[in-house]
């Protein structure tokens, strides 16, 4: 069977990237594994036949024969482990790589994430302005630590993994704030993860589904 993926049916960011799916495309890619997506709206997101996959009604859902996962970290793990080219043979590299995963989503992500809330969500509210600087503070914390880390090495351990997939999809959150572009390092990690030819189809793909 197919593996299947659920999509926005039209994404927020217009196809630039930014939704969850693209890094599970991504990983699709890189394994080499065909796969479907599956469009659901913002409204049946919230039904029950989409909760019965992802009960906290969110994108994407990953369904291979009697399998259904969801959240993208728990989706790319699952094809890293299963599928070459994501994880190394070694078993200290591969745990290693896995502690990047769980970095990226765990310790990295999270005050990114608070820029998208700040503004969309709470950027009504008296002291969001206030907030923006906080948030920005935060962020450039957890980069100063993640640049010092990579230093001038292409991934952060080895050769290109799932983690770095991760962290690559978590950084170009970062893309519209600017604050990518004070650290010069991981700006031009973020490209090599960018010029990846899987990357390139993954986003081709995700980029024509939303402009179709």
């Amino acid at each position: 069977m197919t593996i299947t993926i659920t999509a926005f049916e039209r994404s927020p960011d217009g196809g630039m990237g930014l939704a969850r799916d693209t890094r599970v495309r991504w990983a699709l890619e890189e394994a080499g594994l065909p796969y479907d997506v599956r469009p659901v709206s913002f409204s049946a997101m919230k039904q029950p036949a989409h909760l019965a996959i992802h009960p906290f009604g969110q994108i994407p859902t990953y369904e291979d024969g009697d399998l259904v996962l969801f959240e993208s970290g728990a989706i790319i793990f699952h094809i890293a482990s299963h599928y070459p080219g994501l994880l190394p043979d070694d078993a200290n590299a591969r745990a290693r790589a896995i502690t990047w995963i769980f970095a990226a989503l765990n310790t990295v992500e999270p005050p990114i994430l608070e820029i998208v809330t700040a503004k969309f969500m709470e950027g009504d509210k008296p002291w969001s302005k206030e907030r923006m600087p906080l948030i920005a503070d935060r962020i450039r914390s957890r980069l100063e630590q993640l640049s010092a880390r990579l230093g001038d090495a292409e991934w952060l351990d080895g050769g290109f993994s799932a983690g770095d997939l991760i962290m690559v999809s978590v950084l170009l959150r970062l893309r519209p704030s600017g604050i990518l572009n004070e650290f010069a390092s991981l700006a031009a990690y973020v490209a090599r993860g960018e010029a990846r030819p899987a990357y390139k189809r993954a986003f081709a793909a995700q980029l024509a589904f939303n402009t179709k």
